[in-house]
């Protein structure tokens, strides 16, 4: 087997949706037998809150979920290499007009959280920092369902699915 399939999860400080959705794709990931295919990290465009927690409403919206998020660590994109990913996974445009801003010419494919959602495809995850709990666990229910439906589709694009 070769090396495994580098995702980046990407929403603005890197402290609520981002963390979210990679917490919710390694835990399929992990949970599919698929850890030796697939990684996964998360980062922000911005680096305000770098070396934070995440958010204490993700964390317990996570939770929920049986996923824990609590070690992650924010950080912003400029202190990745981003020539490691394979995938890019933004939650909105802003984040998408961002990366790709920061990205310039190189050719890692950048793709909407939910573009491979069977329903709501191409639609932005909205940040629920301003809101109340009820919100971040609507956006976890997104993310989870995202991530399943990206975990299919990149099974099915580079194979190596299940042990």
């Amino acid at each position: 087997m070769g090396m495994p399939i580098r995702i980046l999860f990407v929403c603005y400080e890197n402290i609520c949706r981002s963390p979210m959705a990679e917490g919710a794709f390694v835990s399929l990931v992990s949970s599919m037998g698929a850890s030796t295919f697939f990684e996964a990290e998360s980062a922000g465009t911005v680096g305000y809150q770098s070396g934070c927690c995440p958010d204490d409403r993700a964390v317990w919206a996570a939770g929920r979920y049986g996923i824990d998020i609590s070690t992650i660590r924010a950080r912003c994109l400029d202190d990745l290499d981003l020539d490691r990913f394979d995938r890019i996974f933004v939650m909105d445009f802003e984040n998408q007009r961002d990366l790709l801003d920061v990205l310039g010419d190189r050719l890692v494919p950048v793709h909407l959280m939910t573009d491979f959602a069977e329903t709501g495809a191409g639609r932005e995850i909205a940040d629920p920092y301003y809101g109340d709990q009820k919100g971040f666990d609507r956006t976890m229910e997104i993310i989870m369902h995202s991530a399943r439906e990206i975990l299919t589709a990149m099974q099915d694009v580079y194979g190596g699915g299940c042990e």
